[in-house]
Parts: C-alpha cells; sequence; structure tokens
C-alpha cells in the first residue's frame, strides 16, 4: 500500500482494459452553482490529460441560457489546443447550431443528449421524445458526414424520478433508434442512481438481444445509493469496457434534483487496478488533480479514495 495502489488480484471473465470516459470538466462543472472560471477549466483538463485519460469531455455548445456555467466554450476550446494527439476531447452539442459552432472550433467528436423517458424528455429539452430523436437526425447524420465521431448519451435508463422504474424494453426500443440514426456508441445512464447489477445485466442482455454490440455501449452511473461499483462490476462482466466517471466524483444532474453525483473517477480506478485491469491512468496524478480542483471550488472532494490517498479533512 506504501505506492497509492491496492495489491491486484484478477478475477476471472473481466476484460483486460477500460476505456474511461472522463466527464468531470463537462458533467462535473455544469453543475456548480458558481462559475468556473476558463483558466481553471483549461488547467484542469491538462492535468486530467497528464494523468493518463485519453477521453475528456471538455465542454458543451449549448445555449448560454440553458447552462451558464458552460457559456465560455468557445473560449475554452482553443485553450485545449496543445493537449497531446492522443486524447480525444468530445462536446456536447444539444442541435445544429451547438454542432456548428463545434466544428468552427475543429472539434472532432461530439455527443447528443437524449432521454429514454418523456417527463425527462420534457424536462431536459422541452420535447418529447420522438421529437428529440428527430431533432438529433440532421445533427448526427452532419457529424457523421464531417468524420466526427458520434456518441449518444441516454438518461433514465434505470429509473425516472417521476415515472419511477423504467421497463428494460422501453430502454432497448430508444437506444436502438438512437443507434440508427448513426451514432457511433451510447452511454446508458443512470441519472438518478437507482440501478443494481441484475437490472444492470438485464438492460445490457435486452440491448444484445435487439442486435445492439457490447462492444458500443458505455454505462454512466451515479452513486446516489452507493450502487456505482458495483453496477460498474456488473457491466465489465457483461463485457463493457467503456465507463464514464468524474474526477473527485464531480457533478450530477441539474434536472433531476435526487442525482447526488457522478461515479468518482479515482474510486474506478482503485477497483480496476485492483482487479489488474489496465486503465492508462496515474492514479496519484488524478488525485492530485482532484485535490487542487476541490480546493479551486472551496470544499473537499466526495471520493472515498481521493480522501483516503490525500488525507484530506472531512
Amino acid at each position: 500500500m506504501s505506492n497509492g495502489l491496492p495489491m491486484p488480484v484478477p478475477a476471472a471473465g473481466l476484460p483486460p482494459r477500460v476505456r474511461i470516459h472522463e466527464v468531470g470538466a463537462r458533467d462535473g462543472l455544469q453543475n456548480e452553482k458558481t462559475v468556473v472560471p476558463t483558466e481553471v477549466k483549461a488547467e484542469f483538463i491538462h492535468r486530467l490529460a497528464g494523468a493518463g485519460l485519453t477521453t475528456i469531455e471538455a465542454t458543451s455548445f449549448v445555449h448560454p441560457d440553458w447552462v451558464p456555467q458552460l457559456a465560455d466554450a468557445e473560449s475554452l476550446f482553443p485553450q485545449l489546443a496543445d493537449i497531446p494527439a492522443g486524447v480525444d476531447l468530445p462536446v456536447l452539442v444539444p442541435n445544429g447550431r451547438g454542432l456548428d459552432r463545434a466544428l468552427e472550433l475543429g472539434a472532432r467528436r461530439i455527443a447528443v443528449f437524449g432521454s429514454v423517458t418523456e417527463s425527462f424528455a420534457k424536462a431536459n429539452l422541452n420535447r418529447t421524445v420522438d421529437e428529440s430523436l428527430a431533432m438529433f437526425a440532421p445533427v448526427v447524420a452532419k457529424a457523421r458526414a464531417a468524420g466526427l465521431h458520434v456518441r449518444g448519451y441516454l438518461s433514465m435508463c434505470f429509473g425516472d424520478p417521476w415515472e419511477g422504474p423504467v421497463p428494460v424494453d422501453r430502454v432497448v426500443t430508444v437506444a436502438r433508434r438512437l443507434l440508427d440514426l448513426g451514432c457511433d456508441e451510447l452511454s446508458l445512464g443512470d441519472t438518478i442512481g437507482v440501478a443494481t447489477p441484475g437490472h444492470v445485466q438485464a438492460l445490457l442482455t435486452g440491448l444484445n438481444g435487439a442486435g445492439v454490440s457490447t462492444d458500443a455501449l458505455g454505462v454512466h452511473f451515479h452513486d446516489t445509493y452507493g450502487q456505482a461499483l458495483s453496477n460498474t462490476l456488473a457491466a465489465l462482466q457483461h463485457g463493457v469496457t467503456t465507463v464514464d466517471a468524474s474526477a473527485g466524483g464531480l457533478g450530477g444532474c441539474p434536472y433531476a434534483k435526487s442525482a447526488t453525483g457522478n461515479l468518482a473517477t479515482e474510486d474506478l480506478v482503485w477497483m480496476l487496478e485492483g482487479l489488474g485491469i489496465e486503465t492508462g491512468v496515474d492514479l496519484g496524478r488524478l488525485t492530485a488533480t482532484s485535490v487542487w480542483m476541490a480546493g479551486q471550488l472551496g470544499r473537499p472532494s466526495p471520493s472515498r479514495t481521493v480522501r483516503a490517498l490525500s488525507h484530506q479533512e472531512q
């Protein structure tokens, strides 16, 4: 334990490597009550890249009135031009205008953000599920025509604060439609953190049954009920190799008040290191980055691993 890492003891049936899709700089910071300075965001992303993360979601090209915390996308993105070529910097785009803004700045990977449930589609996009998919269709087509990689986020895949538990078949139907639009991959979101491992396995099995390859799927768990790591392990056992996480456990969901926070990247890396699964991430440097960011935000990190490794005051 002197090196700040667990003893690796591999378990059978798990992938040898996992790609962490880091969302702290976008999903995390968009929920801050105060606007984080652009220079701090840029340094945060540089530090994350320095810690070995190779997919770092940088920002969102949404209307400033929707998410004022990310209104600086145009000024932030050029400050990331010196990020190494092997690091992907996907950006969220809500519509055609957002895509145009991202293309003007040279973004090469984009994401659209959809919902499985009607209630959340209305709250988040002010559209029905059908209307939101219709809005995404030309965005995805134009992005693909420009050679961009397109990720589709699907929120409320396990439960909805207004509608309750979400049937697996509904998720499968919307996921299939989003992939059919041309998305390269889907991120399955447990937006309010109610998933449990059996539910995760059932959804993944259902998606496979509808012709969705596990290789096209990532998982995005919230830790509202302390289930994010166990749900991640269930997904790994199914063959998933892309896991969303947020450095220091930053973020939640501004439209779902019961969403208490994303899976902390450090907690995920600790588990993966212990399982002998490669991530390419330097846990010490990542922890130091989250301690630094917590200082910028004026509060300690909620990540248990960050607190344990840095001896932060709780």
